[in-house]
């Protein structure tokens, strides 16, 4: 696991007083890894069938919330990039208390200091939003956190960038 940071590429930084998570990116090396990015791959499907998003492809990483970690309020969707089309995240802690902290805060797209709801990291727990106009956080937790957070993505290449890269 390696600290996360915010930004992409050369404009990548670590800002602790922003986020304080560690994270490493699913790469299907374990059978865990390639069973719940096959899961994702059929939510994909569902969702360009349904919605018609034309999405692309899914990212993703394991983070890991020490004990008074957060990440303030944010988009998921890079400035001047937007191909990061739907967030999700799964949680990974078992038999989560009420007071372990740690909530998924979401906020109106029209009204970012409305929050409309609030996701305990709870193990089976799995949020859904759009990426470029759902603000959201995650509040300081008690207790250490695991989850699964990922973007279904779509390719935004232009003008001979290719877009996503990989």
């Amino acid at each position: 696991m390696e600290a996360a940071g915010i930004g992409r590429g050369s404009e990548l930084q670590l800002r602790r007083d922003i986020r304080g998570d560690a994270i490493h990116w699913l790469d299907r090396e374990s059978l865990a890894q390639r069973r719940y990015l096959n899961a994702m791959g059929e939510v994909q499907q569902a969702l360009n069938q349904a919605l018609f998003l034309g999405l692309f492809e899914y990212e993703a990483h394991f983070a890991h919330y020490p004990v008074g970690a957060f990440y303030r309020k944010h988009l998921d969707s890079f400035r001047g990039r937007a191909n990061r089309v739907v967030s999700t995240v799964g949680y990974l802690n078992p038999d989560w208390p009420v007071d372990g902290g740690g909530e998924l805060v979401i906020y109106a797209p029209d009204d970012p200091a409305r929050e409309v709801a609030r996701v305990r990291p709870a193990a089976g727990t799995f949020a859904c939003f759009l990426a470029d106009s759902v603000p959201h956080e995650v509040l300081p937790t008690r207790l250490p956190r695991a989850s699964i957070a990922g973007w279904f993505r779509r390719n935004a290449s232009l003008g001979g960038r290719v877009d996503p890269a990989h």
